[in-house]
């Protein structure tokens, strides 16, 4: 893993979290994207080499909003960027944790995307993201 890539926060309203992120961070929202495979809107925000992503449900059964229902606004996932998304999934596997898909799916920012069970990291959803590298 080369690096933190960015870390995820569920929010209820993303224009309302957009609006208290940008003066928060004193820099303005540089994207937004709906990525319908994990039904959620997201807001990128960067602070230095530091990215945010800001996470809202589109649907009441999308794991963001079972996360809102369960655990309510916050961190949700700690995104760690790799070389080789494949070759990592199955280094991981080998090592005994639990993927929560057999294969990378797209996800927000160019990237491709796949997430660890939490349960066997400490409580913590950890997102494993490549960048898509266009030809």
């Amino acid at each position: 893993m080369k690096k933190i890539e960015h870390v995820g926060i569920a929010v209820s309203d993303l224009n309302q979290a957009i609006d208290v992120y940008e003066k928060l961070l004193n820099t303005d929202c540089y994207k937004t994207e709906h990525v319908e495979s994990e039904q959620v809107k997201t807001a990128f925000f960067k602070s230095g080499e530091n990215k945010i992503e800001l996470l809202e449900a589109t649907s009441p059964d999308s794991p963001i909003a079972k996360f809102l229902a369960k655990k309510g606004e916050g961190v949700h996932h700690i995104a760690f960027e790799v070389d080789d998304i494949l070759a990592e999934m199955e280094r991981l596997h080998n090592e005994g944790f639990v993927l929560l898909s057999e294969s990378p799916k797209k996800g927000a920012d160019n990237k491709m995307v796949c997430f660890l069970h939490p349960k066997n990291t400490n409580g913590v959803l950890i997102e494993l993201c490549q960048e898509i590298k266009w030809l």
